[in-house]
């Protein structure tokens, strides 16, 4: 069989302590988890993990491994000493806080079970009652320890200029890691987060939006955050942020954009449609305006706060034909000798 390096498969030094190597198996396992990494050899590099991560984070078992010798190298050949087969852990038995251990699920796609190499160190029988209490000791202890999780979430939330106008809902889908439902985040051998502690999670939700919500506002959707692992549930923040509107520009609860007009009826008068938040309106442009002249629209805006509406403010464009017909050529003509 072939000799396993757990230190690198985990990517931690041999003096790691049981905080960096615990940091070191999360990240790798949220990479490599089934469910999220889609690639053929994820199973097997999560197993990998998690069987290193069995052996390191155990100071027994750990001392048991380091005692074989560091002169291997990780894939050369390797035969256990003599009476390494007489002490075994049992990892496919027994129910550790309600949660099933991964031997209890047999293969589980190549999620379960553990390696030749690893069976030949640890075969026989280690008391289960001693593993449990030490692993829901250990547990507890973290627990005292551990500075109150911040379970919130803070998301932005783009929203059309369309959706100020009144009160009115968003089917909103987000997406966050969330501590693993099954097991609290505590278990090693979940079956569903496969010991990460955390599982993917995405859902959709409906969102009011508040007439006329400015930029910057918060909304709070509350007890939609993250879980604890004693069911303590965050809020969830949404940041509104205005999408970007070619046609519109902002100046508090008042609006602008630009009515273009042919240079003709510029001179003559004319009657304009302008679009606005409010709907489409008609806009008398009088004879002889000027590009640039502002026409002010009341209360075509966006919502006050208290009630009423700001105003739209139709910037008039002169526009001329980039490309005219000789007819038209000869029309200019004939009025440039008129000036």
């Amino acid at each position: 069989m072939k000799y396993k390096d757990y230190y690198k498969i985990l990517g931690v030094d041999k003096n790691a302590d049981e905080k960096h190597i615990k940091a070191a198996f999360r990240k790798l396992a949220r990479k490599y988890h089934p469910d999220v990494n889609k690639s053929p050899d994820a199973s097997t590099k999560f197993k990998e993990l998690n069987e290193a991560y069995e052996v390191l984070s155990d100071s027994q078992k750990r001392s048991r491994y380091d005692n074989l010798g560091s002169n291997w190298q990780e894939g050369s050949n390797f035969t256990p000493p003599p009476g390494y087969g007489n002490v075994h852990v049992n990892f496919g038995e027994g129910n550790y806080g309600g949660f099933r251990t991964f031997g209890d699920y047999g293969d589980m796609g190549g999620l379960g079970g553990f390696s030749e190499f690893f069976e030949s160190i640890f075969g026989g029988d280690f008391s289960k009652q001693s593993a449990g209490s030490q692993r829901q000791s250990h547990a507890y202890t973290q627990k005292q320890q551990q500075p109150q999780e911040n379970l919130d979430i803070t998301q932005d939330l783009l929203i059309d200029l369309e959706d100020l106008m009144g009160e009115g809902t968003k089917a909103i889908k987000i997406s966050f890691m969330d501590t693993c439902p099954e097991c609290g985040g505590r278990s090693r051998k979940c079956y569903r987060c496969g010991g990460s502690g955390f599982i993917s999670v995405s859902k959709v939700l409906n969102v009011k939006i508040p007439k006329g919500v400015k930029e910057g506002a918060k909304i709070r959707l509350a007890g939609e955050g993250k879980t604890s692992s004693t069911d303590r549930k965050g809020n969830l923040y949404f940041i509104i942020k205005y999408k970007y509107h070619s046609d519109y520009t902002l100046d508090g609860v008042n609006i602008s954009s630009d009515v273009e007009i042919p240079a003709p009826k510029a001179v003559l008068g004319t009657i304009a449609e302008v679009k606005t938040l409010h709907g489409v309106v008609k806009v008398t442009i009088p004879a002889g305006t000027q590009s640039g002249k502002a026409l002010r629209l009341k209360n075509l805006g966006l919502p006050k706060k208290d009630s009423g509406f700001g105003d739209h403010i139709a910037k008039v464009k002169i526009t001329i034909p980039e490309k005219p017909s000789e007819k038209e050529k000869e029309l200019y003509k004939k009025l440039a000798d008129l000036i």
